[in-house]
């Protein structure tokens, strides 16, 4: 028993058919990465924020929208002063404000207070660093919560 096969070498009715390449994108493995990178960022996002944990008041004013980095100087609940997010007494804090900066009245100054903290500790931070020479020293409190605002 013999078989037939063709110029070919293949059986006439098992022709072999072209391969023919998909042009089709697989698109899974860029979604699997875009979804790996946003949950990245959502976990990361919220530990880029301001170092020093303090709870700030609340209030109802509008913010301020400027495009300038302003120094960030805090009092934590334990009335410990940090400048950005590295601690300090207050006599360094204003040595070094007018070292880095030359007292130039045009730098603004955020200072956050921990709404635990006495009124008093604040107003002697602020004070310092206003009888330092700087003039656009400000406080930072959190805006009220929707539901809390209807509350009232």
């Amino acid at each position: 028993m013999g078989a037939h096969l063709d110029h070919s070498g293949i059986r006439p009715g098992l022709r072999r058919k072209r391969y023919r390449p998909v042009s089709e994108i697989n698109v899974t493995p860029f979604v699997d990465v875009m979804l790996v990178l946003l949950i990245v960022f959502m976990v990361t996002a919220p530990l880029l924020s301001v170092g020093v944990p303090v709870d700030l008041p609340k209030t109802e004013a509008a913010t301020l929208n400027d495009s300038d980095e302003p120094l960030i100087v805090t009092v934590n609940k334990d009335g410990d002063v940090f400048l950005d997010e590295e601690p300090t007494d207050l006599p360094r804090l204003v040595a070094t404000l007018v070292a880095t900066h030359g007292a130039n009245p045009d730098i603004r100054v955020f200072v956050r207070g921990d709404a635990s903290i006495q009124y008093g500790r604040v107003m002697e931070v602020m004070g310092q660093i206003s009888a330092a020479g700087f003039k656009k020293v400000a406080l930072l409190a959190k805006l009220p919560d929707a539901q809390s605002s209807k509350a009232q």
